[in-house]
């Protein structure tokens, strides 16, 4: 059994054959999690996962691209969801709603993204304020729920990192309070990752998980993922982003397999050991 722990079967590039790529997936004995990115991603990942008994489960998040700064233009991937306004503040209690659902079994896909950016040092100054400030806000509902995160981050491990270190503070922020915080651990996923092996080891100190996809095959992790313990291996498609080689077109959950056969290949041990250790890191990670 294998688990995709980045799916996004929820985007509107499945519109028509949701059903089908899952059907197909768990018949090959592929489990998955649909990926929220917005409040809309978010809910319809979980009526998704509600119609499977098991292997289909969900998060929610506000992924950075998607939250409102006024400063920055994104263009809109019309894979994702249909063309809208971004949302200009977390609501927590919107998200916190959603994550009731039996199904969710994490916050994300969160963090910081760098890509877009204003020029100007005090724009973006004021950029990286406002998505740290965002990110914040869900670490400490993760903290709340006891949810694992699932991590985005783009062009800004340096700053993810010491948002880490720094214990989630949010000036005058009172959205949650810090004595539900207390005694709780941050558990979590570093989703497609593409920092440095310094920065990895970070990661790795604090107890997360590193996620690999299609992208160890276009770039060169081969370093990093010898390094990583396979105990702290995870993987993903990002479908249906990132598809891996032979395949070719849209991603989906049924091409992991090549993921694995990757990994097994770096590392230099059986298909089978990374089969079982990383479908044991999922299941311990997102208590599924």
């Amino acid at each position: 059994m294998l688990i995709d722990t980045h799916a996004h079967l929820n985007f509107n590039a499945y519109q028509k054959d949701a059903e089908e790529v899952i059907r197909r997936s768990l018949n090959n004995d592929i489990g998955m999690i649909n990926i929220g990115t917005q409040y809309d991603t978010s809910k319809k990942a979980i009526e998704i996962a509600q119609k499977y008994k098991e292997g289909v489960y969900a998060t929610v998040g506000l992924h950075p691209i998607h939250l409102e700064t006024g400063l920055v233009k994104i263009k809109n991937d019309t894979e994702e969801i249909e063309p809208k306004t971004r949302e200009k503040d977390f609501d927590c209690e919107k998200y916190k709603e959603l994550a009731q659902s039996p199904k969710v079994v994490a916050i994300g896909e969160i963090g910081l993204d760098y890509y877009w950016r204003p020029k100007t040092k005090r724009k973006l100054e004021l950029f990286k304020e406002r998505q740290r400030t965002g990110l914040c806000q869900q670490l400490k509902l993760a903290r709340e729920l006891d949810l694992p995160v699932i991590f985005h981050c783009r062009m800004a491990h340096d700053d993810l990192i010491g948002v880490l270190n720094s214990k989630f503070q949010i000036p005058n922020s009172k959205q949650i309070p810090n004595s539900k915080l207390q005694n709780s651990k941050m558990r979590g996923l570093i989703h497609c990752f593409t920092g440095t092996w310094p920065q990895a080891e970070k990661y790795l100190e604090m107890g997360f998980y590193l996620g690999f996809n299609g992208l160890i095959f276009k770039l060169d992790f081969d370093e990093i993922i010898k390094k990583t313990p396979l105990e702290k291996i995870l993987l993903e498609t990002d479908c249906p982003y990132l598809t891996p080689p032979p395949m070719t077109g849209r991603n989906e959950p049924i091409y992991l397999k090549y993921i694995a056969e990757k990994i097994a290949k770096i590392k230099n041990i059986n298909y089978q050991e990374v089969e079982e250790q990383t479908t044991k890191n999922a299941k311990i990670l997102f208590r599924i």
